[in-house]
């Protein structure tokens, strides 16, 4: 395993399959922090339930852009121009999750509560990682990622306990965004996780996520009344 500390300094005298993986893992992460906004923003925005609640949506896309330039920052710093994310169609996403457009409140309300979450696990995986740069961001990322995760939950909370028909619109957000959650992380048996973890980039296995997050969420859905959705149903990876 490697166990060395690499600053921006160093990057070059790494190993190709290092270089490679940094730059490939930064790519994705820049394409997930812009493709949220773009997935919600032009529907959303203007058509919020409160004042309030529309300047939460601002505050939210305006933090994800910041967050893409942090992780855009780091990719150039190496030699990887990341700038084509911002204007691809979201069909051509890297990850499956961002790829469609968000319409309605309860799919804002549950994209936060499920799939920032599984945001905040990808974040967590670079905390302490091998590559001192990207480490040294996390702190504020992984803090606003954290607020994105609590107005979802708590939003489709409300929206659970708000009656019949609000219960069956959240319920049917939940079956949708669920297995997107678990897809994005990715193929149990990977290859390439495993790499990331030689080299010191990533900490758990993509099973041992998918587990970590199944737990934590089935015990939230529970909590709030709803059932929880077939894992299987629908999954493009397992």
């Amino acid at each position: 395993m490697f166990t060395d500390k690499v600053e921006l300094k160093d990057f070059e005298k790494t190993d190709p399959e290092y270089q490679d993986l940094l730059k490939r893992v930064l790519a994705i992460q820049c394409d997930c922090e812009i493709g949220g906004p773009h997935l919600y923003l032009d529907e959303i925005l203007p058509h919020a339930p409160t004042k309030l609640y529309r300047l939460v949506v601002a505050r939210t896309a305006a933090e994800e852009v910041d967050h893409y330039r942090k992780m855009a920052k780091l990719a150039g710093d190496i030699g990887e121009d990341v700038s084509y994310v911002l204007s691809w169609p979201n069909q051509k996403r890297y990850v499956e999750a961002f790829r469609g457009k968000i319409t309605t409140w309860e799919d804002f309300a549950v994209f936060g509560f499920l799939i920032d979450r599984v945001g905040r696990y990808q974040l967590e995986e670079f905390e302490d990682c091998s590559y001192v740069p990207l480490s040294d961001i996390l702190s504020t990322m992984v803090q606003e990622e954290s607020a994105h995760i609590s107005f979802g939950t708590n939003v489709s909370r409300e929206l659970a306990e708000g009656g019949d028909e609000s219960r069956e619109r959240i319920q049917k957000a939940v079956n949708y965004w669920y297995v997107k959650g678990l897809d994005m992380f990715g193929k149990s048996e990977s290859r390439r996780s495993e790499r990331y973890r030689y080299w010191g980039l990533k900490r758990r296995t993509n099973a041992q996520q998918r587990q970590q997050y199944t737990e934590e969420v089935n015990a939230l859905i529970a909590d709030m009344g709803l059932e929880i959705p077939d894992p299987n149903e629908g999954r493009l990876y397992t």
